[in-house]
């Protein structure tokens, strides 16, 4: 009867542990800085798209959940994205050399500028699907890098 008690206690103090982590993690919120290497040139600006589902990824704007531009001053740089909820997130990069904001592409479909996607999956005849770029956001900082890759 005892250890049968003991074991009820013990399975108790575990469901409440595993409740209160999962509730911590639902509210947590971090930042993510995006390490962007590999510009060919600096002209234009580089446009950083975070999607938190596969809805839209990586071209539709309007499912985009966070995303900024800036102007182009070196080979690489960074940029972060504060406040974002824990959970699994995939980052799509351009390097938008004519400032459209899109990603330019000539008569067959290739893209004529940069771009690149978080966790660098190979890239062949279409952009990788979000399952091939997710990471996870879990902590108070986390970095990512990504190489530009030019067709």
């Amino acid at each position: 009867m005892i250890k049968a008690l003991q074991i009820s206690m013990l399975l108790v103090a575990v469901w409440g542990n595993l409740a209160w982590s999962s509730s911590a993690r639902a509210n947590f919120r971090g930042n993510l800085t995006v390490d962007i290497d590999g510009f060919k040139n600096t002209q234009g600006q580089v446009c950083v798209s975070v999607f938190s589902s596969s809805q839209g990824f990586p071209n539709d704007r309007d499912r985009v959940l966070k995303r900024q531009c800036t102007q182009i001053t070196d080979k690489s740089l960074q940029m972060t994205f504060d406040n974002l909820q824990a959970g699994n997130y995939a980052v799509a990069v351009i390097h938008d050399q004519n400032k459209d904001q899109i990603l330019n592409r000539n008569n067959l479909g290739m893209p004529t500028e940069g771009f690149g996607f978080s966790r660098n999956p190979e890239v062949r005849t279409s952009p990788p699907k979000f399952s091939d770029a997710t990471f996870l956001l879990a902590g108070p900082n986390t970095v990512i890098k990504i190489q530009l890759k030019y067709l």
